[in-house]
């Protein structure tokens, strides 16, 4: 069996690399067009911040290694330029110059994303960089050792760890978002608040809900007329699927130019796969490393058989996308959707909560800003967290929950690893399982502050000493602990909407009141949740 590869790196490499553990005799050839062949994508930013002092360790395996070990016929700078359907080959440039066609019996496009760069009047391309490959990396740290200053467009995971990395080299830098947060794939708005305050604190100017409107001699000025100073500007706009190959072959490709692949990564030609960024599953496209090395082992299984009984094929999963970042101080996380997306697409319910990191009582311990969207099924559909530590580990086990089919109640039966310094006896994933519990139990019926009906009394059950500290205007303190002797104090002509820091005590009086005849709703995440919508401008 003949096997060409296009494209290396996660996607391409990976799929080389279980395709000959599992077949000892097939013909491999692995294209890339650039340098590297295999080397960690990801740690690009903290290379160029220093974080990672030595280059050498994001190179994951040199192409000379990977031949060795895995017998594989690697051309670096060798360009795919054609594919030939109907005599199934593959037209490559190699890095000599010279021209040859690849034979194939099966061909894998994993020909990644290129990064998105927009016009900026009076810039020139020499000041302009990006961050997708190590050329790109080299480039703008040779820039660096000359600038004084720096403007990141963009937003996103890259755009936020380059701008902290430029901070960190001594660089005074400018973020420009045009959404009204930060991370606005994973994050909503309130969710990103901490986010981008742990951002400010690494120095990072930070400036939402903006865009750059020129360039002259080192300053930027943006769409609000301010200017900033910019010896160079970093674009981090997201991505494009480097599709043309398959376009011109006739591959059939989705709405934003991914190539459609089905749950066996084929595409419209049978012969014909596609894995990585360049590759739309069942209409799931994500441009994030874990996802295309999944899909570059489930390639290599869905064309070997283990032996003529026994077929390693099973469809691949996209399942809910996950994602991590660190911002400053903080980690921000994410799976599933956005609430933004949600609210055109489908009903749901947000539930807010900010659990400890681990146990109250040893040192340390922090809160896990959380957000989870349920649907009317109790199934997940998203889930956001930010804090300082343990935010990895909570993400990771909602999304690995997904697949239970009794939804996100499943949370709370789950029985998971706990010591003091790692986390609670009742871990921040239990507790998020037991809220949902009450709410398809009908023991809760929570709401978010954006969600609190007009008219409705406003019941605070924190003590004097929290109250002062700031309260929801027009709120009425009546402590936890006095609330059945104060019962008097609490109309039941008008909703009851009752909320204590974090949502636990405000869970207890909304019990105590809805078997006393009361209509009560609980606030989600309490005074902790609602301080973040208004600092958000969601209320």
């Amino acid at each position: 069996m003949k096997v060409v590869i296009v494209g290396g790196v996660a996607a391409g490499a990976s799929a080389a690399a279980r395709l000959r553990r599992l077949n000892e005799f097939a013909e491999i050839t692995l294209i890339e067009k650039g340098p590297a062949i295999s080397y960690a994508n990801c740690g690009l930013p903290y290379h160029v911040g220093g974080v990672i002092p030595d280059r050498d360790n994001l190179l994951v395996m040199s192409a000379e290694g990977f031949r060795k070990r895995f017998n594989v016929d690697v051309r670096t700078s060798c360009e795919a330029t054609a594919i030939d359907r109907a005599a199934k080959t593959v037209t490559v440039r190699n890095a000599d110059g010279s021209v040859e066609a690849l034979p194939y019996d099966r061909l894998l496009l994993a020909t990644g994303a290129t990064p998105i760069r927009i016009p900026v009047p009076g810039l020139p391309d020499d000041r302009v960089f990006t961050l997708n490959s190590l050329t790109d990396m080299d480039r703008l740290i040779a820039a660096v050792r000359g600038a004084k200053s720096a403007l990141v467009i963009g937003g996103g995971a890259i755009g936020v760890e380059t701008a902290e990395n430029l901070a960190h080299r001594g660089l005074t830098v400018t973020l420009v978002e045009k959404a009204p947060n930060i991370l606005p794939a994973m994050l909503d708005p309130e969710m990103a608040t901490w986010a981008e305050d742990a951002l400010r604190e690494t120095g990072v100017d930070l400036r939402t809900k903006r865009t750059v409107a020129s360039w002259v001699d080192g300053v930027a000025t943006l769409d609000d007329g301010a200017t900033v100073p910019a010896d160079l500007i970093v674009m981090a706009l997201g991505v494009r699927p480097n599709s043309a190959l398959a376009q011109a072959a006739g591959l059939t490709l989705g709405p934003k130019g991914h190539i459609k692949v089905d749950n066996f990564l084929h595409t419209s030609d049978p012969d014909i796969f596609a894995a990585g960024d360049v590759a739309e599953v069942d209409g799931f496209a994500v441009a994030l490393a874990g996802p295309a090395n999944l899909q570059g082992r489930a390639f290599a299984k869905g064309v070997v058989k283990v032996d003529e009984d026994s077929d390693l094929a099973l469809p691949y999963e996209p399942g809910l996308a996950c994602g991590i970042v660190k911002v400053g101080a903080l980690t921000a996380a994410a799976t599933g959707v956005p609430e933004a997306r949600l609210k055109a697409e489908k009903a749901y319910t947000a539930i807010y909560a900010h659990p400890m990191s681990h146990a109250g009582y040893y040192p340390g311990a922090t809160p896990i800003h959380v957000k989870v969207l349920m649907g009317v099924a109790g199934e997940i559909l998203g889930a956001q967290a930010v804090g300082t530590e343990g935010v990895d580990k909570l993400i990771d086990v909602i999304n690995a929950s997904v697949c239970d089919i009794s939804g996100c109640s499943c949370l709370a039966d789950l029985n998971l690893c706990y010591a003091p310094p790692y986390g609670s006896a009742k871990s921040p994933a239990n507790m998020l399982g037991m809220i949902v519990e009450n709410i398809d139990n009908a023991l809760s019926s929570p709401l978010t502050p954006a969600q609190i009906p007009e008219g409705a009394f406003l019941l605070d059950v924190r003590e004097p000493m929290e109250v002062a500290g700031g309260t929801i205007p027009g709120a009425v303190n009546i402590p936890l602990g006095d609330l059945r002797d104060r019962l008097g104090e609490v109309p039941k002509d008008r909703p009851v909407v009752v909320f204590c820091k974090v949502g636990q005590r405000g869970y207890f009086a909304e019990r105590i009141l809805v078997q006393r005849g009361y209509n009560v709703f609980n606030l989600s995440g309490g005074y902790t949740t609602w301080l973040a919508y208004k600092k958000a401008g969601l209320l």
